[in-house]
């Protein structure tokens, strides 16, 4: 029997944001280098950017270090004596040099103890950034160790996400940027899911082209052949998603309940069907007991998946009983660093065990499928032969984040013309 699609909202999603626009779309933002320098200032120093989850720094004393090129920024996150999490730049403030080693991996937890000392000089600081002890203070006249602690970074945690902001002065709360159909996310029960699959790529794509791969389906067909059922591989089939919503600078894509598809093996691997785990994750997981409505905004039943795409460079995919978190940290104009954690309920058997990385690595497989072309892509674009490209009406959150992209830049060029000058 041929698989029934749901019905998307009446009308189309263009309509009902039609401050987008629904012309060909430009990818010049994701070419020019000269864009790029103002997108680090415009959007990278200057919105919320999650770094970490608080599972991470989980001690009194326990920190990670993280990097964002794109803020020029390498940083120490913490957690001090009072159960907070900080973020302090990795910078010694008596030479510059990094207070402590930044290793390859970043998200590896260490302990400090009660203090960081710099290894350069033995300038030692306090879980709280502040200068504790100085060797040979006297040989430093007039120095006041109040005014030489640590450099903090604005830091905020919403529902175990620990964000940072570069801005000297944030323009709003976490929770303001985050904006309500985000925050409708408050008392899902992430705290449950600690059991986590980590890895990193490093692609030669503009950022916001990879994320562009997760903000619609409708290249499935074609690309994913291996991972969906011969239905979907029909030409016409209908494949589309169920809802999509935009709030301020972020966006949600939903789709609908997709376990059917199990009763297709021909289009799962061997090691899916003998474990009951892959690419939708385990067949079987714990009940989180009752899930917040703004999980499924479009009211989709049955309910399979949700994107939510916080701005810039964050994104949340919500299954049945687990999630992804996908992060793009740009490193130039055209490469960036991508990062993949899959988050499970902690596993209660060898079996549900083994169900975690297999799903983890069948998404893996999945989602390297869409990095494998992204270099391709870049590299098409920068020729410059086309810069008009048409976006269908499944496409809309691609229009939206560019377009996002290119106001805030355009709003940060804007403040650095001064007024009566051409810009």
């Amino acid at each position: 029997m041929a698989m029934q699609w749901p019905k998307p909202a009446e009308g189309s999603w263009t309509e009902h944001y039609p401050e987008l626009g629904t012309g060909p779309i430009s990818f010049r933002d994701s070419t020019s280098p000269e864009f790029y320098e103002d997108e680090r200032e415009a959007i990278f120093k200057r919105a919320w950017l999650n770094i970490s989850r608080v599972e991470e720094t989980p001690d009194t004393g326990s920190y990670i270090t993280r990097r964002v090129e794109a803020a020029d920024a390498s940083f120490i996150v913490v957690k001090d004596d009072r159960g907070q999490i900080r973020a302090f730049h990795n910078t010694c403030r008596r030479r510059g040099h990094t207070v402590v080693d930044v290793d390859y991996r970043s998200t590896e937890l260490r302990d400090t103890g009660t203090a960081f000392e710099c290894r350069h000089c033995g300038w030692r600081y306090g879980l709280d950034g502040t200068l504790q002890s100085v060797p040979d203070s006297e040989r430093f006249p007039h120095l006041d160790r109040a005014d030489f602690g640590l450099v903090a970074v604005h830091c905020e945690v919403w529902a175990g996400f620990v964000f940072v902001n570069f801005d000297e002065k944030p323009r709003q709360t976490l929770r303001e940027f985050l904006g309500p159909m985000v925050t409708g996310l408050d008392d899902y029960p992430f705290g449950k899911l600690t059991e986590r699959y980590d890895w990193v790529a490093h692609n030669n794509s503009n950022w916001k082209i990879f994320a562009d791969a997760f903000q619609e389906y409708y290249h499935v067909p074609a690309l994913h052949t291996q991972q969906v059922p011969p239905e979907v591989r029909q030409p016409n089939a209908g494949f589309t998603c169920a809802h999509f919503q935009l709030d301020g600078p972020h966006r949600v894509v939903s789709t609908a309940g997709t376990r059917r598809w199990l009763l297709a093996p021909e289009y799962m691997y061997p090691i899916e069907r003998a474990t009951g785990s892959g690419l939708v994750g385990p067949w079987r997981t714990p009940d989180l007991g009752d899930l917040p409505a703004g999980l499924n905004p479009g009211g989709i039943e049955p309910w399979g998946i949700s994107n939510f795409q916080i701005f810039p460079n964050l994104e949340i995919l919500i299954y049945g009983g687990w999630y992804l978190v996908y992060r793009y940290w740009p490193t130039s104009y055209n490469t960036h660093r991508y990062e993949a954690y899959t988050y499970f309920h902690p596993a209660r058997t060898v079996r549900e065990r083994i169900e975690h990385e297999v799903a983890a690595v069948v998404l893996k497989e999945f989602a390297l499928q869409d990095a494998g072309m992204l270099g391709g892509t870049q590299a098409a674009l920068e020729y410059d032969v086309i810069d008009e490209f048409p976006v269908n009406d499944q496409e809309i959150l691609v229009r939206h984040l560019h377009k996002t992209a290119v106001d805030w830049v355009a709003a940060y060029r804007s403040e650095r013309t001064p007024a009566g000058a051409s810009q």
